[in-house]
């Protein structure tokens, strides 16, 4: 007797876990974001126009090891007047992908300047970042050494795990490899959170 709750608890538990995680791409203006966003949607390139607010697109992606996981992408605007709205695209997000453009050294600063700033919101802490040097097929593109340097990644949060990735988003070169070092950080992040609950 009952109303079979129990049973059902069950038979969900056998269920394989569903996987889906939210993640904001974000960067300057002319970085690449919506061509990211449309190769792991189409597989192909895409031509784009300035975003004015966002696109959204869940996309399912197989990583290295035959695991296909479910990424809600928001692709966000990166022109100046945007950026202040970009604090409240994080709240609650999985990992942050965080696009440079790799040619734009004049720019570099002033994407250094936001990516220390997104990543110093309390509610970011903590939060993983797929640091993306795009345009690395162009034959002045930035080296990643010099592109760590110029962003001054030693001098993010120790409590903010990231990961720099070559890429050429027109083509998709290093695209998967970035979004599977972006899973396994938050998977990590998530384990620890799970296990700090635990201690309470």
């Amino acid at each position: 007797m009952g109303n079979g709750l129990s049973d059902q608890t069950s038979i969900l538990s056998s269920l394989p876990s569903f996987q889906s995680f939210y993640i904001v791409i974000m960067g300057l203006d002319s970085a690449g974001k919506t061509t990211v966003l449309y190769r792991l949607q189409f597989n192909e390139f895409v031509n784009t126009v300035p975003t004015k607010g966002f696109n959204t697109e869940k996309i399912k992606v197989t990583l290295g090891n035959s695991k296909t996981v479910t990424f809600h992408f928001w692709d966000v605007g990166g022109q100046e007047k945007l950026r202040p709205l970009w604090k409240s695209y994080t709240r609650c997000t999985d990992g942050i992908v965080f696009l440079v453009d790799s040619v734009d050294v004049e720019r570099m600063e002033e994407a250094k300047t936001e990516l220390h700033k997104i990543t110093r919101i309390s509610e970011n802490q903590g939060v993983p970042v797929l640091i993306v040097a795009n345009k690395q097929d162009l034959r002045n593109s930035l080296s990643l050494s010099e592109t760590e340097k110029l962003l001054a990644m030693g001098g993010l949060s120790s409590s903010t795990p990231w990961h720099l990735q070559p890429t050429c988003a027109i083509i998709g070169d290093g695209l998967k490899e970035g979004l599977e070092k972006l899973h396994d950080m938050i998977i990590k992040r998530r384990k620890m959170l799970q296990q700090q609950k635990k201690k309470r």
